[in-house]
Order: C-alpha cells, then sequence, then structure tokens
C-alpha cells in the first residue's frame, strides 16, 4: 500500500508564491510593453473621424473653408473619393427646413480600402466618432518602446500614464504633399515616428495592466 505523504509549506513561501502568480498586477516595463503592444493591436489605426459616408459640403461650408471642404477635394484628387453635386435639407435661420446645393462624396473602391471595422470600446467612451463601428483611416501605430510611466497619485495606485515612442505604417496616398497639408495630424505623427513621445492611460484591471482606451 502506498502511503500519501502530506507536506507543508511555510507561511513565507506562500507569500512568495502568491507574490509570484500575481506578477502581472506590478508596474515594471514588462507589463506596461505588454500592455500597449495589446492596445496598439487593437487601437494602433490612425483614423480621421470619418465614420460616415456620403460626406456632403454645402456651398456655405466652401466659404468657410471647413475641415471636409479643405479635405474632400484632395481625396478626390488621390481617386479615394468621388464628388457629385446634389442638393441636401438643413434649417435656414429661420429655423424652417431648406434645399441648398452641396458636393456629394462618396468612397471609390480605392478608398474603401482605408475604411476600416472598429472593435467596440471595452467602456464608454461618450465620444460618437470613437464608438463608430468603421473609420477612414491614414496610418497604423506599432509601439517602439515604453519611455517611461507616470508614479500613480496618491489614492489612486490602480492608473497609470505612459509615455512611448511608435513605429508608423502610412497608407501610400500620404505621401501626397496636398495630403499632408490638409491632414495636419497625419504629417505630424509620420515625421514623429520613432522620436515623438505619445502618452496612453493605464488602468488595472483583473487581467493586469491594460489602456483605458480598450
Amino acid at each position: 500500500m502506498k502511503r500519501l505523504i502530506l507536506c507543508t509549506i511555510p507561511f513565507a513561501a506562500l507569500a512568495m508564491l502568491a507574490g509570484c502568480s500575481d506578477h502581472k498586477r506590478d508596474l515594471n516595463g514588462a507589463n506596461m510593453t505588454r500592455a500597449m503592444n495589446d492596445y496598439l493591436a487593437k487601437r494602433g489605426d490612425l483614423c480621421l473621424a470619418k465614420n460616415s459616408w456620403p460626406v456632403f459640403v454645402t456651398e456655405q461650408e466652401s466659404k468657410a473653408g471647413s475641415r471636409n471642404a479643405l479635405q474632400m477635394p484632395v481625396l478626390e484628387h488621390l481617386g479615394l473619393v468621388t464628388g457629385s453635386d446634389a442638393k441636401v435639407e438643413q434649417d435656414n435661420k429661420d429655423g424652417e427646413k431648406e434645399k441648398v446645393h452641396a458636393r456629394r462624396y462618396a468612397l471609390t473602391s480605392e478608398g474603401q480600402k482605408y475604411y476600416l471595422a472598429r472593435a467596440p470600446h471595452k467602456r464608454p467612451t461618450g465620444n460618437r466618432f470613437a464608438d463608430a463601428d468603421h473609420d477612414f483611416c491614414a496610418a497604423r501605430l506599432s509601439l517602439d518602446k515604453v519611455v517611461g510611466w507616470e508614479a500613480p497619485a496618491q489614492g489612486v495606485k490602480d492608473q497609470t500614464v505612459v509615455s512611448y515612442t511608435y513605429k508608423i505604417d502610412p497608407a501610400p496616398w500620404t505621401a501626397d504633399q496636398a495630403a499632408r497639408a490638409v491632414f495636419p495630424m497625419v504629417d505630424m505623427l509620420i515625421r514623429g515616428a520613432g522620436t515623438l513621445q505619445l502618452k496612453e492611460t493605464m488602468v488595472l484591471g483583473a487581467n493586469g495592466w491594460e489602456a483605458r482606451d480598450l
């Protein structure tokens, strides 16, 4: 008959084992790197808050030089959208509906390549552009390196802000100088690859550190 041998483990050893099993909750470079890689794998697309198509640009917007009024003709020139004359309904100064002339921009087959599905956020953002299920995107970011992180604020030990540099894979159309001029944020991020530091807020969850923006 085999004897069952029971062993006891000192309390101090148990504490050490517990600490080892919980290492993913530590605030260190390895965990911040893992969390940043996970975040950029899911949220690394650099998108332009152009969720809803077609896009209409009224004559009033054109005269005012709105964002779409400047950007859409450039995207049309690049073959990413096609424009046509249209009429849209809007409120006039008396609050009454009226139809006005506009330019209607729709994605071409080439433009559709950059209209990407976006995974739903784990937490409410309160931002309709961030919560949209698709967006028109210009590049994809990946991690270069974690530069550092802030010490958690007093009484808030489950949150920190990570600083990091990034690599970027821009869409071919972003090489156009006119496109870079009307999308200055895209231009800045392309130029800043490997040197420009970005920040991301990390929170401590059940599975360790993760980006709050997931």
